[in-house]
């Protein structure tokens, strides 16, 4: 019996934040996968691993967790002023289906770094030392992401002394701008598509919460920890064991999805994972982190724990930070009462893994919130380099 062999692609295993994923150039993909589609997205599962039932992606070079179940694909930007695009597909574990509704800001920063490693940035624009500046466009949502990658004898520096909360290793530094995160009209109008700071969210079978639905980074409902029973200081291990609470966080989610307009049905929430996102919020408590560090309530200004794809986050998503500075820089929300109140350009919180700071600019322009841009710190590495292979069959 004739048995299709494998085939190889182009492909660099990186690290960005607190995510993993596979790195494509769009010019390297089979031709039936450069453009979108049925085609494209059955690779990427193959590619990592999906779907599968035991939840493990063995065959894959998934890692069975929304940081690490992951593809992006890179090109010479199609827009003026920009140097790449970056479009990011968060491929489901156990289903069949790409979730290409959002960005990952965590993996923005490897976007950056492997623009220049993949040979995507006029080389003129690279300095032999010191920082370049990438200009990205984020193809998923359509803003403007600038990384600031530092360059050490011409090529990228990945090695340094930053550390990084759920990182285990130092490495380089790389700065993100997100510019103009909030949503600007294509899908809910405004930063709060609601209209409101806050809301009484109601939830069919389960209760109305307080409620802070912002589209800023990606889309996002907050809510405050103790109206849900729970501190604001719980690792992994506390939520994701349980599976009559995650199924009530998917049914805020969904809620939340309805009231945002990002949905017209709650069926469509199966395959919209991604987006939006939920947390819960809370005023500082000191708390042991899942590294066994300590921390204390007075190094912190409010508590965070957000879940991604189903599951409590292990450290915190990158657009969902973005989404936390800009909701803390406008007062009234139930982030920035979280954080004390008032008006703010930064605040330090807390997730499951340590702290992270990150910081926004939001003003009121003819009544309406929006934000110029929010500013974090991350870093990358590349982790593997080559080719990955899947079945010739597969796409």
């Amino acid at each position: 019996m004739a048995h299709v062999p494998q085939i190889k692609i182009p492909a660099t295993y990186m690290r960005g934040g607190t995510s993993k994923g596979v790195f494509f150039r769009l010019q390297d993909l089979p031709q039936s996968c450069q453009a979108p589609g049925a085609a494209r997205d059955k690779l990427f599962m193959r590619v990592i691993g999906s779907p599968d039932p035991y939840s493990a992606h063995i065959d894959g070079m998934g890692g069975a967790t929304s940081s690490t179940s992951k593809c992006v694909i890179l090109s010479k930007s199609s827009q003026p002023e920009h140097d790449v695009d970056y479009l990011y597909g968060q491929v489901s574990i156990d289903k069949a289906f790409v979730d290409w509704s959002g960005n990952c800001g965590n993996l923005s920063t490897a976007a950056g770094a492997f623009a220049i490693h993949a040979g995507l940035v006029d080389p003129s624009r690279i300095p032999d030392n010191g920082v370049c500046v990438v200009r990205i466009w984020q193809a998923n949502i359509h803003k403007t992401i600038i990384a600031h990658v530092p360059v050490s004898n011409g090529q990228v520096q990945e090695t340094g002394d930053f550390e990084l909360d759920g990182v285990t290793f130092p490495a380089a530094e790389i700065v993100l701008e997100f510019l103009d995160p909030s949503d600007d009209g294509e899908e809910g109008g405004s930063m709060f598509p609601t209209g409101n700071l806050v809301d009484d969210l109601e939830v069919p079978g389960v209760g109305t919460f307080k409620a802070t639905m912002i589209s800023a980074g990606i889309p996002t409902v907050f809510v405050n920890a103790e109206d849900i029973g729970y501190q604001g200081t719980e690792l992994r291990e506390a939520i994701n064991g349980d599976p009559v609470q995650l199924a009530r966080f998917e049914q805020i989610r969904v809620a939340g999805a309805l009231r945002m307009g990002l949905i017209k049905t709650a069926e469509e929430a199966t395959t919209r994972q991604h987006t939006p996102k939920i947390a819960f919020v809370s005023k500082p408590k000191s708390y042991q982190a899942s590294s066994g560090k300590r921390i204390e309530a007075n190094e912190v200004d409010l508590l965070v724990r957000a879940l991604s794809m189903g599951k409590l986050h292990h450290a915190m998503m990158g657009t969902c930070a973005v989404a936390i500075g800009t909701a803390a820089a406008v007062p009234g929300t139930l982030v920035n009462l979280a954080a004390g109140g008032g008006e703010r350009e930064a605040v330090r919180f807390g997730h499951p893994s340590g702290t992270l700071r990150v910081g926004a600019q939001a003003r009121q322009v003819d009544g309406q919130w929006t934000v110029t841009k929010a500013i974090m710190s991350r870093s990358a590495r590349i982790l593997m380099e080559g080719w990955v292979r899947v079945p010739g069959d597969a796409f």
